[in-house]
């Protein structure tokens, strides 16, 4: 496996509990990285010819002085730095510059904030007005992250596997399996052959838990970077022998519940929403693999 991105979870913590969040976002949870394990993350990542560190949570700003540590250390060793983030901290455009201003003098390339009506009673939100006002002023490049509330089948065919969710209708996976998948029409559980939405057999990108979980998909893990370096896990990984991978390689979510012949109901919203739902069944069976209890909803 080639990785060019590595995405930090800085944070399990956020200051929302949104309806949609992949990872269970709350100001209830628990997981934050030290300093030393970024900069051990760093190194490893950088002997590996990972090109960008991305810092998102929860939510990163939560931890303003790891971050901007953080951007600054990763900068220096060469890697493109950006940030995902709620925008929460901007609460008018002058306060928005004196957050910003030291991550752009410390090297940060890139921010995107997430903005709908998750976040807020508008689809952007004044704190986001202000977020991309301040980068603006700064010269620094950013984006806003636009999800749709619950109301249409998202098109797999619209969605480039392996590339990081920016807008679209909701992915029911996380904490929108259990509060958004009701919503809206199911469709049979057989049609759900393929994941859509992420490159199994050559990912580009990871994400890396502040527990050490280098994840393949959210609540998915290949591997444990505090245990094992990351340039063996990465070396070392064949999604033919690593369990639910497998089947999801060679029949999608359908092939998880075939497989392991889980208990389940006629219909799902979409992939996610089964696959989530069969990874939870099959959670104890596979603890290495399916973790941690974070991503599924359960704080410690």
């Amino acid at each position: 496996m080639q990785l060019t991105g590595l995405h930090i979870l800085l944070t399990y913590q956020c200051t929302y509990e949104c309806d949609h969040c992949f990872v269970w976002g709350s100001p209830f949870q628990s997981g934050t990285f030290t300093l030393q394990e970024l900069e051990q993350v760093f190194q490893q990542a950088a002997g590996c010819g990972i090109q960008e560190i991305y810092f998102e949570g929860g939510e990163a700003f939560l931890y303003y002085p790891l971050l901007l540590d953080g951007v600054s250390r990763a900068s220096a060793l060469g890697f493109f730095t950006g940030i995902v983030s709620n925008a929460y901290w901007a609460t008018s455009p002058e306060d928005a510059l004196l957050w910003l201003d030291p991550l752009v003098q410390a090297g940060l390339n890139h921010l995107d904030v997430s903005s709908d009506l998750f976040h807020g009673e508008t689809m952007v939100t004044p704190q986001v007005r202000h977020a991309l006002q301040a980068a603006s002023e700064l010269g620094l490049n950013a984006g806003d992250i636009q999800i749709e509330p619950p109301s249409t089948y998202r098109d797999p065919a619209a969605f480039t596997p392996g590339e990081p969710v920016t807008g679209g209708d909701v992915m029911y996976r996380g904490r929108a399996a259990e509060k958004l998948a009701s919503l809206v029409s199911h469709r049979p559980w057989t049609e759900f052959t393929t994941c859509p939405y992420e490159d199994l057999l050559a990912p580009g990108r990871l994400h890396l838990d502040p527990l050490g979980n280098l994840h393949l998909c959210q609540g998915l893990v290949i591997g444990n970077l505090f245990r094992q370096p990351l340039g063996h896990i990465l070396e070392a990984y064949d999604p033919s022998e690593i369990p639910v991978v497998a089947e999801l390689i060679h029949g999608g979510p359908a092939k998880i519940v075939r497989r392991f012949e889980l208990e389940h109901q006629p219909g799902y919203a979409d992939a996610c929403h089964l696959c989530y739902s069969a990874r939870n069944a099959l959670r104890e069976r596979f603890p290495e693999v399916l973790a941690p209890n974070q991503m599924y909803g359960v704080f410690s």
